[in-house]
């Protein structure tokens, strides 16, 4: 319809030129920045987190760097506790706000990562780099990012996370079903599942319902966290 080639020509617009509206203040013009900073992260007006992606990896970079220094002197378990400190640390920072994105932008991430696991048990560049990780007990870092996500569903689910996180529904079929005890969580509206979706609303439901039952009706969260791990570290190592 008309309407609807309206609504997607001002998407399309608005998402290629976005709108740059500037404040005055005390007769002070003040005009909107490309990228800001707020608690470490560097946001774009785009969202798309380019920059903070590429200042941790600067900042991961240097740390790797000097601790390959001293890596002579160091033993396995304190090379490891060092990497886990100073570069995986940074890695996990506010992660959550990567959800959604390809695996193309967060593939600079995962470089460093791997990178690091070399590190630890001092190998040349090109290892193989996935039984590095099992024997670490590290998810790669797409992993980490849906084990946060879905930490954070699982509070929310339990009603022990904050007031706003209380988004989600459980789903509740029309006429009795066995999925009704599943534990699965009630999909969004279909207007809000665009393609590619980021907002934690349409991610955490989708998935959630794609987890096994027996994670999803663990009853502790301590029970949940160690579950789910077994379960990323199965998908994404074929463990």
């Amino acid at each position: 319809s008309c309407w609807r080639k309206c609504r997607c020509v001002q998407g399309c617009c608005l998402g290629a030129f976005p709108v740059a509206l500037p404040v005055k203040s005390s007769d002070t013009l003040v005009t909107s920045s490309p990228c800001v900073k707020n608690l470490g992260v560097v946001m774009d007006n785009r969202l798309s987190l380019s920059k903070n992606i590429a200042a941790v990896s600067r900042a991961c970079r240097f740390y790797r760097y000097n601790i390959r220094r001293i890596r002579p002197f160091l033993t396995t378990y304190s090379t490891q506790l060092l990497v886990q400190a100073m570069v995986l640390s940074r890695l996990d920072y506010c992660n959550l706000l990567l959800a959604g994105l390809l695996a193309s932008a967060i593939r600079p991430l995962l470089l460093i990562q791997n990178a690091a696991a070399r590190l630890v048990y001092n190998l040349p560049r090109h290892s193989h780099v996935t039984p590095l990780l099992t024997t670490l007990h590290w998810l790669p870092v797409i992993a980490r990012i849906k084990f946060k996500t879905l930490v954070l569903a699982y509070q929310a689910v339990k009603g022990s996370a904050p007031t706003y996180l209380k988004i989600f529904k459980p789903y509740t079929p029309a006429r009795p079903l066995r999925s009704a005890t599943s534990g699965c969580l009630a999909p969004p509206p279909l207007r809000t599942c665009a393609s590619r979706s980021r907002l934690l609303s349409v991610l955490a439901p989708q998935w959630w319902n794609d987890l096994p039952v027996e994670v999803r009706t663990a009853e502790t969260l301590a029970t949940f966290k160690r579950r789910l791990k077994t379960h990323l570290f199965r998908v994404h190592l074929s463990l």
